[in-house]
């Protein structure tokens, strides 16, 4: 084979790979969204009722924001890479490519830092602080705490496949580059 077909073959693997991660992103963005978006539990504390809810933790709100934006964000480069893919074009310009590998960037720093400030606060929620007096939260919210984790753990894939998609696009950008240059032995 060529090395023209061995690239043709990379460029289509690595096209395919970026498409399922960014559907994956896509899919587990919105069900992480949607899991702790939607979470509540009242319990009646002294007669009071006292109703927990995703908006009572700033990160998990944030978390919410940040998974509903990379969704977001992978709908539409998700569909850039089918029309790529239908079209059989070789990936894009320079300029594009830094478009698209600046905002992989972009989104996978937020989902780092959101599933980060998440995580932190479900430590607290289920251990607590006892040199700060702050109490076990999860001993009296169980299911609101059980539905936050399974939404955690949807984001934390969601960060993970958000870091290797702006690897990917790394790679694709400064490949355009390398393949410019003149075959030289010297380093």
């Amino acid at each position: 084979m060529s090395s023209l077909g061995n690239r043709k073959v990379l460029d289509m693997r690595i096209r395919i790979i970026e498409l399922v991660l960014r559907c994956v992103i896509l899919g587990l963005g919105i069900l992480a969204a949607l899991r702790i978006g939607t979470d509540t539990q009242v319990r009646e504390i002294f007669s009071f009722q006292k109703k927990a809810k995703f908006t009572d933790m700033k990160a998990l709100v944030f978390l919410v924001i940040a998974n509903g934006l990379v969704a977001c964000y992978s709908l539409i480069q998700g569909l850039r890479c089918v029309v790529s893919m239908v079209r059989g074009s070789v990936l894009f310009s320079k300029p594009l490519a830094w478009v698209i590998f600046s905002g992989d960037q972009v989104m996978a720093y937020i989902t780092v830092a959101a599933i980060a400030a998440a995580g932190q606060s479900a430590v607290f929620s289920k251990l607590g602080q006892p040199e700060l007096q702050w109490m076990k939260i999860c001993d009296m919210y169980g299911k609101f705490c059980n539905q936050v984790g399974e939404g955690v753990v949807c984001a934390f894939v969601v960060s993970l496949s958000m870091v290797i998609l702006s690897c990917i696009s790394a790679f694709s950008l400064f490949r355009l580059y390398g393949a410019n240059k003149k075959n030289s032995t010297s380093w």
